[in-house]
């Protein structure tokens, strides 16, 4: 059983560092888009909300790392 949650949870920070490196791509194309001479401000917002939904997902695999503690 507990070699089952070490490869769970292998798989999960693996999903974490992909998506991670995924957004940090987001947030350098938005900063080109924005730094054009006449920025694509539709395609940047598009970009924006792909970067929430990204940190909303990193969010949700980090929280199922960490262990619930009942106080």
């Amino acid at each position: 059983m507990n070699d089952i949650q070490d490869v769970d949870e292998e798989a999960v920070r693996a999903k974490i560092a992909v998506l991670r490196i995924e957004h940090q791509d987001l947030d350098d194309a938005v900063a080109a888009l924005s730094a054009a001479s006449v920025p694509d401000m539709i395609q940047i917002a598009r970009l924006k909300k792909k970067k929430l939904a990204l940190r909303d997902q990193i969010v949700l695999l980090e929280d199922q790392l960490t262990p619930d503690i009942i106080a």
